[in-house]
């Protein structure tokens, strides 16, 4: 058997964003909003997925990557957290 006879797995990997995607979408979409306000990941992995919750641990590490890099701020109930650790929802802004 073929690893292309397995059409899920060949179709993900086809379909599935990249990281400098999930990057960009998180950047338009905080921009977007504006400061003061904030973003749910899940408005960015709906926008890039028809499968989005599969989306989600991506979009929670592109966007630990660019908090870390100053691009976005992290909060959880108004506290800087890393998206990767934090369990429950969080929210994406501009850096302040």
């Amino acid at each position: 058997m073929s690893a292309c006879s397995r059409i899920p797995a060949c179709v993900a990997a086809v379909t599935a964003p990249s990281d400098s995607d999930i990057a960009a979408a998180i950047l338009d979409r905080v921009a977007a909003r504006g400061a003061g306000k904030s973003i749910c990941p899940s408005e960015v992995a709906r926008g890039l997925s028809e499968d989005w919750r599969d989306l989600m641990p991506e979009v929670r590490r592109v966007a630990g990557v660019l908090s870390r890099d100053g691009q976005v701020r992290v909060t959880q109930k108004g506290t800087p957290i890393d998206p990767e650790l934090a369990r429950g929802p969080i929210r994406l802004s501009l850096p302040e």
